[in-house]
């Protein structure tokens, strides 16, 4: 067996259903998160914030500040993206950019690195991002939150960009 198809039967979702109690926006989406360690101290306040908008979610873990390997939850994230179950995903690491690695090796996964709002904004406009990747070491928990917020509810401009976006998948 391979590493990542070992890793990927290691990495289970808690399923974290919305808060119906909360206003459900118009828009609602199953959401994958997935973090490691150093993503840890922020992720359960962004599934809370999922949660609180009526997105249903699908957390990959980890569960605890403990030690882990960024790609095992990435690639958990990214293979739910990648088949449907889940409509986006949000990937947290100390700099992002181990998580963002891991992830953009699936075919169907367009993850974006993001460290403003404006970034994020753009990698769904431009780049028709499935996947946002934060650097929990480099951002406060506020602008992370706001940034999964703008990704979230930012659509794809297509046009032009959609040409663009044609060419990233190898095939």
């Amino acid at each position: 067996m391979r590493q990542n198809e070992q890793s990927q039967h290691l990495v289970k979702p808690y399923l974290c259903p919305p808060n119906h109690s909360i206003t459900q926006s118009l828009n609602v989406m199953k959401i994958a998160i997935g973090c490691d360690h150093a993503g840890f101290p922020y992720k359960d306040g962004l599934v809370e914030m999922l949660q609180n908008q009526g997105h249903m979610v699908l957390d990959f873990g980890t569960h605890s500040a403990e030690s882990v390997d960024y790609p095992d939850f990435a690639h958990a994230v990214a293979t739910s993206v990648e088949s449907g179950q889940a409509d986006r995903g949000v990937v947290l690491c100390g700099s992002g950019n181990g998580v963002a690695i891991a992830a953009n090796k699936h075919q169907g996964i367009r993850c974006a690195l993001c460290w403003t709002e404006e970034i994020a904004a753009l990698a769904r406009q431009h780049n028709d991002a499935n996947v946002i990747a934060l650097p929990a070491r480099f951002v406060p928990e506020i602008l992370a939150q706001a940034m999964v917020r703008i990704f979230l509810t930012t659509s794809f401009e297509g046009g032009r960009h959609a040409g663009r976006v044609a060419k990233i998948a190898c095939v």
